[in-house]
């Protein structure tokens, strides 16, 4: 059997993974130890981002004629990437913060909804809250002024109907007829 015929199960793997994924970041894994790749692994893995190491080569031939082509030119000694389908920050996020305790793992450069960003582009990306996040800080402020209207009915209910002085929040007085 030919070498390219043993290669392109694996071109084919990688190609599957990166289909339809909302970001993908390429990082050098080089000097990690044995903990501290599994433990990243790890985080990567309950995130449900797919994390893989495999040859720059393979993954040149993968990404050809999708968004991701833009990560050739970052393809350069020994990589691996974190992939997901959902979170577009996720990978980032995950990646940049364990990277502060360990030194060795380097974020090359990555892509997310089609854009490619650099090492300082991602490290921007990892700052953006997760979508939950973003959701419950949503629903916080929408929430917050139903609170507030809630509370003055409820001190309203409390004094028999008399007029009450509206919480601060509030900026209007509030009187029952």
């Amino acid at each position: 059997m030919a070498k390219v015929e043993l290669k392109q199960p694996i071109v084919a793997a990688i190609a599957e993974d990166v289909k339809d994924a909302a970001s993908v970041v390429l990082v050098d894994y080089r000097g990690l130890t044995v903990a501290q790749d599994t433990e990243l692994r790890k985080q990567l893995r309950e995130a449900g981002i797919i994390y893989k190491v495999c040859k720059n080569t393979m993954m040149k031939r993968a990404f050809e004629g999708t968004d991701f082509a833009g990560l050739n030119e970052y393809l350069e000694g020994p990589s691996a990437i974190a992939i997901s389908k959902d979170d577009a920050t996720a990978p980032a996020r995950i990646i940049c913060k364990f990277a502060k305790g360990a030194e060795k793992l380097e974020v090359k450069a990555g892509v997310v909804e089609g854009t490619v960003y650099d090492v300082a582009g991602v490290q921007e990306l990892s700052k953006i809250p997760s979508r939950e996040e973003l959701l419950s800080k949503f629903l916080g402020s929408i929430q917050s002024p139903i609170t507030n209207f809630a509370r003055v009915l409820n001190q309203i209910a409390e004094k028999g109907g008399e007029a009450v002085e509206a919480p601060a929040e509030a900026a209007e007085e509030v009187t029952a007829e």
